[in-house]
Parts: structure tokens; sequence; C-alpha cells
């Protein structure tokens, strides 16, 4: 299944510990807050836990994290208005 991952993290160190957690989980930036991967069962629970000890590590400052899983058809249906990110040159693969 698909998921977005979207964040609203006020410290500039605990945000990016949050994205290199993402990127290292195999997620792909495609904005400065939102990430989205294709994760089965075991993955999204290792990602979801891996997120929960660096808001346990949180010690001041906004931490809100969102995974919204989205189907194929959902995703499919996109409406994209400018410019698409490109941190990297990685592709959404369905």
């Amino acid at each position: 299944m698909l998921y977005i991952v979207f964040y609203d993290i006020s410290d500039d160190g605990m945000r990016n510990k949050v994205a290199d957690v993402l990127k290292k989980k195999g997620l792909i930036r495609v904005q400065y807050s939102v990430f989205i991967g294709d994760l089965n069962s075991a993955r999204l629970k290792d990602v979801i836990a891996s997120l929960r000890v660096l808001y346990r590590l949180n010690k001041e400052g906004r931490f809100s994290v969102m995974i919204l899983p989205v189907t194929q058809a959902m995703f499919n249906q996109r409406i994209m208005i400018g410019d698409e990110f490109k941190e990297n040159e990685d592709k959404i693969i369905w």
C-alpha cells in the first residue's frame, strides 16, 4: 500500500532526523515535509516505531506526523499544480 507521510515539526534538528529516517526507510521526498512510499505491513510498523522513538526524544516544540494510506486509484487521480519536487531522481513505481 502506498503511504503519504507528512509532518509539522518546529525544531530544525528534529525535523532533519525525521526526514533522514524516512529516507533510510525507503520513502521518497515529494515536498519539503512530505514523503511517499510503498510500504508493506512490516515496513510500516518499522517506520511508525522509528518515528515514535523520535517523538519521545523531542524535548520542545511542535512534533506532529500523519501517515495516510492511499490507494493506487486515489494516487492516480492526484492533481499537480506547479513544479514537481525533485530532490533526487527517485520515482514512485506501482
